[in-house]
């Protein structure tokens, strides 16, 4: 049966975890808290990356439910204004609020993953596939056959009906 890890059932196990993290040296620590240097090395390295990485998580959600807040205050702002703006009269003021609006329904479809801004390449129109498709259609020249079911297949991907 494996032996329980030391430093996981010590009292101070957060300050040593704390000493780890920060890279204090290991004979410090240990003497510090009177730990084996080994029983650290083992602890850093079986047991500190999981509780690392659950911290990490915690602190991602907590960042994560600010920026939510705050987005929904900026929201709740920028609709107020369009409003007064509508009921005032002030078109100009309205579009800016529109644009306000827009601009924070992008950030929060980046935020969330809803918006893909990968460039977009045109491989039909590249001058390399241009340069390709003449190659291996050149190259085909002899095989008439082959040469008209591979243009037509190009043609079918191309027109979407791959």
């Amino acid at each position: 049966m494996p032996r329980a890890c030391t430093v996981c059932r010590h009292d101070r196990r957060h300050d040593v975890e704390v000493a780890l993290v920060r890279r204090d040296a290991l004979r410090d620590i240990a003497r510090r808290f009177s730990v084996s240097k080994d029983a650290l090395s083992r602890h850093a390295k079986e047991h500190l990356p999981d509780r690392l990485l659950k911290a990490q998580e915690h602190e991602d959600v907590r960042e994560a439910l600010d920026v939510v807040a705050q987005l929904k205050l900026i929201n709740e702002a920028s609709l107020t204004i369009l409003k007064e703006a509508r009921d005032e009269g002030e078109p100009g003021t309205a579009l800016r609020a529109i644009d306000r609006i827009q601009r924070q329904i992008e950030l929060q479809a980046k935020l969330l993953g809803n918006l893909d801004e990968r460039p977009a390449v045109n491989l039909y129109i590249s001058t390399e596939w241009l340069e390709l498709r003449a190659v291996i259609v050149s190259a085909l020249e002899p095989h008439p056959d082959a040469r008209n079911s591979v243009l037509r297949a190009l043609e079918g991907t191309a027109s979407g009906n791959a």
